[in-house]
């Protein structure tokens, strides 16, 4: 067995040490300890030390199919040359929901590790059985109730039609667009690298530049008036007719409902670091004057 199958049969058999056997040995003789405040003349400060906020946030989907290792090396690399600056530090959630085999034996550790080589961080796992729940434990991983819509980080195969450099990171239910015009977040500074800036339920309007690293989200349009440098997903929640306005196309990555190029694609454009707006027109990402 491998440490990681023992640790899940200790959980399996409930086999977690008494906690007396973590008391000091002079605790368990009937000794007493002095505390560490009690070593320290000065008061500890007042009030509490955190506080617990219910928060929103965007995360997004690796959807695992299988896990071989190589194989998953091999793809995770050629993932990261085509958008290099798509990887850079970011919390995934693995996704179990659709793997070919729902009984294959899955090493978190080794996934995780592999996984943030290629700067993606795993937070949590969906789906699953319960001997994956109780692995991803032991990996330090958590599990959250899995949902009906689903991110990918893996393109969808398209006709030959179809524009072919437009991916597909998504495939949602659609949204009642009616709504989302009623409420838009306006952002007057810089977004620097590392932000990540979400309007749900309409529209995002940076009068700011958005620098390289940072993230701009909306279930509407976004618009920038200014350098587009960071990623700017418009439509996160299926919203097709969202659209992406900036005063300068320098984006890593821009996406329309789940429908996305990078930064390779989008320095071939006639219209790099220009004005400019992209729309979906039958799953195509159209990136036009504005």
């Amino acid at each position: 067995m491998t440490k990681t199958e023992d640790t899940i049969e200790e959980l399996k058999n409930n086999t977690i040490p008494n906690r007396e056997e973590f008391k000091p040995a002079n605790e368990q003789n009937g000794g007493n300890l002095q505390s560490k405040a009690s070593l320290n003349n000065s008061q500890p400060p007042s009030g509490p030390t955190f506080n617990l906020k219910g928060s929103q946030l965007t995360l997004m989907v690796l959807e695992l199919h299988e896990f071989h290792f190589d194989r998953f090396n091999q793809q995770m690399t050629q993932a990261t040359q085509r958008a290099p600056n798509f990887f850079q530090q970011t919390p995934v959630v693995l996704s179990l929901e659709k793997l070919s085999n729902p009984n294959e034996n899955i090493d978190f550790i080794d996934l995780s590790q592999l996984c943030q080589e290629y700067g993606l961080y795993p937070v949590a796992i969906k789906g699953g059985s319960e001997e994956h729940q109780l692995a991803a434990i032991v990996a330090g991983l958590p599990r959250i109730p899995a949902s009906k819509n689903r991110e990918s980080l893996t393109p969808q195969k398209q006709d030959s039609s179809q524009n072919k450099e437009t991916k597909s990171l998504s495939t949602k239910a659609p949204v009642d667009t009616a709504t989302l015009s009623a409420i838009s977040q306006t952002v007057t500074r810089p977004v620097r690298s590392g932000q990540q800036i979400y309007a749900q339920g309409g529209d995002l309007i940076v009068l700011a530049p958005v620098s390289a690293g940072a993230e701009v989200l909306a279930d509407g349009n976004i618009h920038v008036y200014g350098p587009l440098r960071g990623r700017a997903l418009a439509g996160v929640k299926g919203n097709s007719n969202a659209r992406i306005f900036c005063h300068s196309l320098e984006a890593e990555l821009i996406s329309i409902a789940g429908h996305y190029k990078v930064s390779e694609d989008l320095r071939s454009q006639p219209l790099w670091k220009q004005p400019m707006q992209a729309r979906l027109d039958s799953k195509h990402l159209i990136i036009e004057k504005i």
